[in-house]
């Protein structure tokens, strides 16, 4: 019986000590630090969303689409919904929002990922907005849907595709009938992030349809727009 635990003993090291090895060949993972966690201003209001909205006062924030002025951030009295958040409800026309720093792009490349605490209704599927360096605004394939209760949840950057979309009134800029995403953008220098869910919201004391966003954080590394920019220039006669 002695030999023959020895023997399983034996056996699970050897297993595990080959397990570890090919964890080891196969590179390590380097996961990128969080950027920011913004959670939105707290309040027992609804206001308009502006600059005193946002609690990183270093993030700036910008609005898009027909419903970019009707943005709001209100607070609900009664669970399960209870507490401030960013709502699209009030956005009787498609409306999208993202959080940018001044000086710096956020290099979203890796592993990186954001991390929300969401709720939908109705129909409205919340998807990801980035804008990059070069002015495109993108909208990602995944999205989070419909939910009774507040959900916590993640995407990934690298396994989302993305279509572009009119920066003024997010219609989708593929020709008709073509259903392709874009090749893999620049993530290197994503100017700017948030969200959108390319629908009217239903206005107040209606539950069939409107977004959500208690919170949010990205994680990935940010870099001088100086040094980026300067860095992707080709080379004088190239």
């Amino acid at each position: 019986m002695k030999q023959t635990v020895i023997g399983l003993g034996l056996a699970f090291s050897l297993l595990t000590a080959g397990y570890a090895v090919a964890q080891n060949q196969g590179g390590t993972i380097v996961r990128p630090p969080m950027l920011f966690h913004e959670g939105f201003s707290d309040g027992f209001n609804e206001d308009p969303v502006t600059q005193k909205s946002l609690e990183t006062k270093d993030l700036r924030i910008a609005t898009y689409g027909p419903g970019k002025d009707l943005w709001s951030k209100t607070w609900h009295p009664k669970a399960p919904m209870v507490g401030s958040f960013m709502w699209t409800g009030a956005c009787t026309q498609v409306c999208g929002m993202t959080l940018a720093y001044p000086d710096s792009y956020m290099d979203l490349r890796g592993w990186s990922k954001i991390t929300w605490r969401t709720a939908e209704t109705g129909l409205h599927q919340l998807r990801l907005l980035i804008k990059t360096a070069d002015g495109k605004l993108l909208i990602s394939d995944q999205y989070v849907g419909s939910t009774s209760d507040w959900q916590v949840s993640d995407l990934v950057i690298g396994d989302l595709r993305w279509r572009e979309l009119d920066v003024k009134n997010l219609n989708d800029l593929n020709p008709p009938g073509n259903t392709q995403f874009l090749p893999q953008p620049d993530l290197s220098r994503v100017a700017e992030i948030g969200f959108t869910d390319l629908m009217p919201g239903s206005g107040h004391g209606v539950q069939a349809g409107s977004s959500r966003v208690d919170w949010i954080e990205v994680y990935g590394n940010k870099v001088s727009k100086k040094t980026a920019d300067a860095a992707a220039k080709p080379a004088n006669g190239g």
